[in-house]
């Protein structure tokens, strides 16, 4: 009988990883011997990183410039495929009360950011060289996640926070946050990364978890009901979810862009998040 291969991945909760679940739930994994065990990291792609470089996750779904520049800053880990090829959504949130109405009103104020590295950092960052700031100027907030940049904007230590627009929909419809504007990351915004010692050791495993989540994403992608699921399960006004679906797009397993990995790691060169020679290869391995 042959042995089951156990891995730990790690994703956000948020309806991009609806298809990991659907996966696991319909026993894809076992099917190929494989005991693939889900952890939901509200804390979002720093906190993945984090648990990635001390071994205790072997797999993450996460912001492909929170894990490139991690891998730049010796994460031991590599890009294996992208998992969403659309941009991510920025929604770009203030406390419903406060009285800044544009992120214009926003140089130089206190941005909440889950933690350092963080996609939430990083897009603060991006945003603000694209507006003509300096970045450097962003006073941040560590906040740890959504709730902790809810209580901020309660408590008033807070100004801004940027978080993907759908997920906050919800916090905008209840008057709690308001969002004044909105960016894309100028990349695909989730990849799948594996820590390499998994790489070494269980490579055809590995091959097996991308071939079972492709075919569960292109599924996804083409199911009518999926919709429905998104609503049900994570509160979306019908009309925002059908928005949001339309304007996803998930890997089917296609190659990686070199060209888009250098564009990354150019613009977090910029940023002076990375501050090494790193080249496309550093950061991405193929596993076909």
């Amino acid at each position: 009988m042959q042995e089951t291969t156990q891995l730990r991945i790690g994703g956000v909760p948020e309806h991009f990883n609806i298809p990991w679940h659907q996966s696991i739930e319909q026993g894809l994994f076992q099917a190929e011997n494989i005991n693939l065990t889900w952890t939901d990291y509200p804390g979002g792609t720093g906190a993945m990183a984090k648990d990635l470089r001390n071994g205790t996750l072997d797999i993450a779904v996460l912001l492909t410039e929170g894990i490139v520049a991690d891998i730049a800053n010796g994460n031991p880990s590599k890009i294996v495929q992208v998992y969403v090829e659309s941009p991510l959504i920025w929604g770009i949130h203030v406390p419903a009360n406060s009285s800044f109405q544009s992120p214009d009103d926003l140089q130089g104020k206190r941005y909440a950011v889950s933690r350092m590295g963080s996609g939430s950092h990083l897009m603060a960052f991006v945003d603000a060289t694209q507006r003509g700031w300096n970045p450097q100027a962003q006073e941040l907030v560590l906040v740890g996640n959504l709730d902790g940049a809810r209580a901020a904007f309660k408590n008033q230590e807070a100004d801004a926070f940027m978080w993907e627009k759908f997920m906050t929909k919800p916090l905008v419809d209840s008057g709690e946050f308001r969002r004044v504007g909105e960016t894309l990351t100028p990349w695909p915004c989730f990849v799948i990364a594996v820590r390499e010692e998994v790489l070494q050791n269980n490579l055809p495993a590995v091959q097996k978890v991308l071939t079972v989540i492709n075919r569960t994403c292109q599924k996804f992608m083409t199911n009518p009901q999926s919709v429905d699921l998104v609503v049900e399960k994570f509160h979306l006004q019908p009309e925002d979810a059908v928005a949001w679906f339309k304007s996803t797009r998930w890997s089917t397993g296609e190659p990686i862009s070199e060209e888009m990995l250098q564009t990354v790691i150019s613009t977090l060169q910029d940023l002076k998040v990375i501050t090494t020679n790193v080249e496309p290869a550093d950061v991405y391995q193929t596993v076909s």
